[in-house]
């Protein structure tokens, strides 16, 4: 399948050039540093901060309060040294990137910001956001997945398509989508950061959203690793299925053996494959797909294997 280039796939540098000359800067204010008078920015102008709004679109909700407050102080100190992205909406400008130095700006009481007027489309407006908040891991799991699912469905784009603007694989895009289909309690346990996208996904297999989260809060309380968690997950699915049956126990050896296997199938398919045990010598190996694309892709892979 052919892959439209996009041109954002390198993220924001193509828009903003980084200047590695004043690294000690850069660090205080966790943004690329330019000497003010730098040719890069000649685009760059000053602008009333008052007449800039945030993109009440753009993928990232939350932003950390003690990082802002550190952020003002810096800019404080140096000034807004990184231009931000903005697009003319005729009453005011709207910010593309940069919300983060415009909402320390603000608390700093900075009246005047340099901005880069663009004019650009919806879709480009949401990639330059997504690249932006990815390639400084701004954004909480769902924030991420919400973005690539409004990528798919609003701008028609295909998973490999997504996956290229944002320099990730297919399957970390795919998986990510998939969290989406966790009950909202869930969701907000994973934003909060108090479970982590290994925790989340194995709860993926629990499909009564109360239960799910039954079982989110034992994980929290119990801090289960990933590990333990598809543990538990599996028992509770097993008693569903076989409410008296008790599975033998297993060679504490045999299970790390069992556990490295998986891992290397893992690896190699680049999907999640777990290895259920009826004895020592018998059990079956499932392997997960999410969509018609990925079982076609372990399809192509299985035959190339075989050829």
């Amino acid at each position: 399948m052919a892959v439209k280039k996009g041109g954002l796939g390198k993220g924001l540098d193509s828009l903003i050039p980084k200047n590695p000359v004043e690294k000690k800067v850069e660090s205080a204010e966790n943004n690329s540093a330019v000497p003010e008078n730098s040719s890069e920015y000649k685009d760059a102008v000053m602008m009333d901060i008052q007449k800039v709004e945030p993109n009440r679109e753009q993928p990232r909700k939350k932003f950390d309060e003690d990082a802002l407050l550190e952020l003002s102080e810096s800019i404080k100190q140096f000034g807004v040294l990184q231009p931000l992205l903005v697009q003319d909406k005729k009453d005011y400008y709207e910010i593309i990137a940069g919300e983060r130095r415009w909402r320390a700006a603000m608390m700093a009481k900075i009246k005047e910001i340099p901005v880069i007027i663009k004019d650009l489309t919806d879709q480009e407006i949401v990639e330059i956001s997504l690249i932006e908040n990815i390639q400084r891991e701004d954004l909480n799991p769902i924030e991420e997945a919400i973005a690539y699912k409004r990528l798919l469905e609003e701008f028609d784009l295909k998973q490999d398509e997504v996956a290229e603007r944002v320099s990730k694989s297919r399957t970390a895009v795919t998986n990510s989508m998939r969290l989406l289909k966790l009950g909202e309690k869930v969701q907000q346990m994973l934003i909060d950061d108090l479970l982590s996208t290994g925790h989340a996904r194995a709860l993926l297999a629990i499909e009564d959203q109360e239960k799910q989260y039954s079982l989110a809060q034992k994980i929290f309380d119990e801090k289960l690793s990933v590990r333990e968690t598809e543990k538990l997950v599996k028992k509770v699915l097993n008693q569903k299925e076989q409410p008296t049956k008790e599975e033998p126990p297993i060679d504490p050896k045999l299970e790390i053996i069992y556990q490295d296997l998986e891992e290397k199938m893992k690896t190699i398919l680049g999907t999640k494959v777990v290895i259920n045990k009826k004895d020592a010598q018998k059990g079956k190996i499932e392997i997960e797909y999410y969509s018609s694309e990925e079982l076609d892709r372990l399809v192509d892979l299985f035959q190339s294997i075989q050829n």
